[in-house]
């Protein structure tokens, strides 16, 4: 397995980490918590650069990156949910968005395509990131209307790409009434 690839699963293995800090409770667990994350995150830049570098682009890579990404921040918002710092229906656009564009790479991979990251995905998937590093900070609880300002970036971030991947995929699409 190639270091990309194995970059990949060192992120999924650590979401797991990840939340039994964020549940545990002894003095700066939650910051322990978002150097594991931050790490997580590091891993998916570190993966992608790799990959494109050593040009070791597989499609596994192409199915497991986005999909560590997935977990990684949904686990993240479900404790924001949990928290209370996010609604839950922010949460619940976030994971229609996932779903409707792994259904869209299923129905490309059966038409012979695969559908890899585009730059909308990745702005997203960085803007949550960032998003979620600031939130995991505790200063939103200082700062209400800051939480309200990062929520509203991953929910308007998580739209705006999937009306991309849909609109630049939308030859694949075959509605009949």
């Amino acid at each position: 397995m190639n270091v990309p690839n194995r970059l990949t699963l060192a992120r999924i293995i650590m979401i797991p980490v990840f939340l039994v800090l964020l549940y545990l409770s002894f003095p700066g667990h939650t910051l322990i918590a978002l150097l594991v994350f931050l790490i997580a995150a590091g891993t998916d830049f570190a993966d992608g650069y790799l990959a494109r570098k050593r040009n070791q682009i597989t499609d596994f890579g192409k199915f497991m990156d986005p999909l560590a990404d997935k977990l990684l921040t949904t686990a993240a918002l479900l404790w924001f949910v949990e928290q209370r710092q996010m609604p839950a229906w922010v949460l619940l656009i976030v994971i229609a968005r996932e779903f409707a564009v792994t259904a869209l790479r299923l129905v490309a991979v059966d038409k012979g395509r695969v559908i890899a990251a585009g730059l909308s995905g990745k702005v997203k998937t960085a803007a949550t990131i960032l998003c979620i590093i600031v939130m995991l900070t505790g200063i939103t609880w200082l700062h209400p209307v800051l939480n309200t300002i990062l929520v509203a970036i991953v929910l308007l971030t998580t739209v705006w790409s999937g009306v991309v991947y849909f609109y630049k995929n939308r030859d694949l699409l075959h509605f009949s009434m």
